[in-house]
């Protein structure tokens, strides 16, 4: 009794928040979003579920995405049917999750996702089914599949835009959270107190940036307030889901801006610690590296080329590998080597905190080897490099290193101009190569032989013995 008494006393981040049981109700002529717009799966699968009796709409990023004049990338439903009765209506829909169960619906390659209404979880510990919702101590949700109304669902969403309902049968929004009026002020705002949303899921500071950035929207100031102290909730949360974020973050154009957001905000560090370190040890190569990595990442996605994780995982990691193989070498062991367990301590590191996969890593390491190679030309070195499955991934990456400041002896425009000649100019180069160190290693002997000559021999500039 005593315990229900104390739970009733407590802070109103613990209180439940008052509910906005009716929505603002946008007609078509209010808003630009036409059924015609749609996935016709998408709106199949909702005039199915409410022929059968469901309440059911599109939501979400679909909604807010056609608002704002872009193209979704998914359509979501929301439904007041549960995942097992959604399953019922479909042949082919599949149940997934546990934490978050859902339904998918397959047409071919399109997957219409339909989740079912959700309400907020139970305040008194007493009144929480672990096998439909549970947290850990620190307040994070570990399960949530306690159902409600729409309404309850609206207010449980995470941020305004995203508690957007349409249905393509009428044409009408509804919105619970004056989300038309965030986008139309192109700002990202939470739904509740910052602080209980964050502290429920972490990951929410990683979407509150994404979607600023993706949307080129501001967070809200209360919003954001939060972020900075609340930064280190990311440790608590699992590799493989920081992995999956980190995607979503970097990989889908706007990977720049959403750099430059998770430095102002603290973020980088609980993601990439080692590159977070380098960065503060030196903001201007390490800062220019990460930002041309990104840059070049986002032109590719806008021109349509293939990115890879691998490739961009080594630029942000690359800044941390000097000192840790610097230390390594000062501690006797030759300079290779050092560099090879630098790389291995470094994505050792990285792994643990966001779960990269062993397809991503190969390459990766792989990538950081060719950094070695590419400098050894003589002989067959230099066509057997050109044929090397990573050759192209190396150079790219030997560009990004001397675009960042990092000098290399003109490495970069060597291979660049080795690629475009004709056989016979290779050999020509290669031949320069190698009288260039035969004059090198003659210079030694000559001056040992004739110290004084030596002297008066030198070039301007050339340090003395």
């Amino acid at each position: 009794m005593l315990k229900k008494l104390f739970q009733s006393i407590r802070s109103p981040l613990r209180r439940k928040r008052a509910v906005r049981s009716t929505p603002e109700v946008l007609g078509g002529s209010q808003h630009s979003l036409r059924r015609e717009q749609i996935s016709r799966n998408a709106v199949g699968v909702v005039e199915r579920l409410q022929k059968a009796g469901y309440q059911a709409y599109l939501v979400g990023g679909c909604v807010r995405d056609l608002l704002l004049g872009h193209q979704p990338k998914d359509f979501d439903v929301a439904t007041s049917a549960t995942p097992e009765q959604v399953r019922a209506e479909f042949r082919n829909a599949r149940v997934i999750g546990r934490r978050f169960k859902l339904v998918h619906v397959h047409f071919g390659r399109e997957i219409i996702e339909v989740a079912t209404f959700r309400a907020h979880h139970p305040q008194g510990e007493d009144d929480e089914d672990s096998h439909l919702a549970s947290r850990n101590e620190s307040g994070r949700i570990l399960r949530d599949n306690v159902y409600g109304n729409q309404e309850d669902d609206a207010q449980r969403r995470d941020f305004t835009i995203n508690a957007l309902y349409y249905d393509p049968a009428s044409e009408h929004i509804l919105d619970y959270a004056h989300g038309v009026h965030d986008i139309r002020n192109r700002l990202v705002r939470l739904i509740g107190d910052p602080e209980q949303r964050y502290l429920e899921d972490p990951v929410r500071m990683l979407r509150a940036v994404r979607f600023a950035a993706k949307l080129d929207f501001d967070i809200e100031k209360h919003s954001a307030a939060p972020i900075r102290r609340l930064a280190r909730l990311l440790n608590d949360i699992p590799a493989a889901r920081l992995f999956d974020e980190i995607l979503k973050l970097l990989l889908t154009g706007q990977g720049e801006r959403t750099f430059d957001l998770l430095c102002e905000y603290d973020l980088l560090a609980p993601l990439f610690p080692a590159s977070a370190a380098a960065l503060k040890a030196d903001p201007e190569y390490a800062g220019r590296l990460m930002r041309n990595a990104l840059a070049n990442t986002d032109e590719r996605i806008r021109q349509g080329k293939p990115v890879t994780p691998a490739f961009l995982f080594a630029a942000l990691l690359w800044p941390a590998l000097p000192a840790r193989a610097a230390a390594l070498q000062a501690s006797g062991m030759p300079a290779l080597p050092a560099l090879q367990e630098a790389a291995h301590e470094v994505i050792s590191e990285q792994c643990r905190r966001t779960a990269i996969p062993k397809r991503f890593t190969l390459p990766l390491r792989e990538i950081w080897d060719m950094q070695e190679r590419l400098p050894r030309r003589n002989g067959k070195r230099a066509d057997l490099l050109l044929e090397n499955p990573r050759f192209r991934a190396g150079y790219d990456f030997l560009l990004l290193r001397e675009s960042a400041g990092e000098q290399t002896d003109d490495l970069g425009e060597w291979w660049t101009r080795y690629q475009d000649v004709s056989d016979s100019e290779r050999r020509s180069m290669i031949r320069a190569l190698s009288e260039g160190e035969g004059r090198d290693k003659a210079a030694p002997r000559k001056r040992r032989r004739s110290p004084r000559k030596r002297r008066s021999d030198a070039p301007a500039g050339h340090p003395q013995d």
